[in-house]
């Protein structure tokens, strides 16, 4: 069974399997509509999953190529912005307490020497 939810133009906005506020109709098979909605819905979400996995990835990047600036007198801590300078710090503070744990976490650096 599928709870469906459509605009003014009658267009697909949201699809569930339980009902839901503002379910407008239902349906017991999977027409040709509702597949390619969950279709493009899915692969809309799997794509939002992968940029804010690129996110997370990105922001280890940034964070090695500061470290290497400020290594090699670049740039100073004191160069970038108090809120900057907090959330590095704070970083900075979470790995040390991970002590000898954290050469358990694999990077993703050690893949591109191979």
């Amino acid at each position: 069974m599928y709870f469906i939810e459509r605009d003014t133009h009658g267009r697909i906005l949201r699809v569930e399997s339980d009902a839901f506020p503002g379910a407008t109709e239902q349906s017991h098979e999977t027409t040709t509509e509702i597949a390619e909605w969950l279709k493009v819905h899915h692969m809309r979400t799997s794509t939002i999953q992968e940029l804010q996995q690129s996110d997370l990835d990105m922001v280890r990047v940034l964070e090695d190529l500061i470290d290497v600036l400020m290594s090699k007198g670049v740039i100073s801590i004191t160069d970038l912005p108090p809120a900057a300078q907090n959330k590095l710090f704070n970083r900075a503070q979470a790995r040390q307490r991970l002590g000898g744990l954290e050469d358990l976490i694999a990077d993703d650096d050690e893949l591109l020497m191979i």
